[in-house]
Order: C-alpha cells, then structure tokens, then sequence
C-alpha cells in the first residue's frame, strides 16, 4: 500500500504557513483520511471566527472541500469523529451536521476535548472511500 498526500487548495498552504507538522487529506488502500479540520475559511485559509454554529458549518464545508480535492464525496464518508471544546454544543453541531449528512450518515463519535491552542471550537475528521 501507497501512501498519497493530496494537496488541498488553500488550506494546506494555510496550514503549512503557520507551521502546523501535519497533512490534512492522505489516501492508502482505498480510503481517504482527513485530518481533523477547524473551521477554516475556504477562499482565505484563516479561522473562521463565530458561535459554534458558524464554525461547524465552516469545518464541514472545509471537510468537504477536502473530501473533493482527494477526489471523494460526503456520500463515500465511512466515519466521522467530532471534537468539541464543549460537551454543551452536541446540539447545535447536531443541527449543522444532519443538514450536511442528511440521509443514511456515517458512523460519528463525539468527543469533548479540553482546548485548543488556537482560537475555535471543533474541529471534524472522517474517513471515506477513495
């Protein structure tokens, strides 16, 4: 098995910019793996500022356009894992994520996590067939 790493407009420039050691999209033996994505703004590669709301619409946006640039789609997406800043926003994320998976979703765990050392809330990850 192969690894590739897929070079995602925008945002791998973002993050390799401010230094962050990491790939955000890798595809080996048919799947592809998104790192864990903040809400990040697709056309600029900054964090999205807002309640928890706009920023989990960012971050699925993000994972989206991730998704697309490893040549995938949301409906290819196996696995999701949520971390959250707040066990107190399941809710609301709920809300953004069941718009952006309406039928049939992934598998999807939830984890709140103590913090971040920038300034957002959540960030999204997932797995999906190549």
């Amino acid at each position: 098995m192969k690894r590739e790493i897929i070079d995602v407009p925008v945002l791998s420039a973002a993050v390799k910019a401010i230094g962050v050691p990491l790939s955000l999209v890798t595809r080996g033996g048919g799947l592809v793996f998104v790192s864990g994505m903040p809400p990040l703004d697709l056309a600029t590669g900054a964090l999205v500022k807002g309640d928890i709301a706009v920023q989990a619409e960012a971050s699925l946006q993000a994972l989206k356009h991730c998704l697309k640039a490893a040549g995938t789609t949301p409906d290819n997406v196996l696995m999701v894992r949520v971390y959250a800043a707040n066990a107190g926003f399941y809710g609301a994320i709920n809300c953004i994520y069941a718009r952006h998976f309406p039928d049939n979703p992934p598998a999807r765990t939830f984890v709140p996590v103590a913090s971040w050392p920038m300034e957002f809330d959540l960030e999204i990850e997932a797995v999906a067939v190549a």
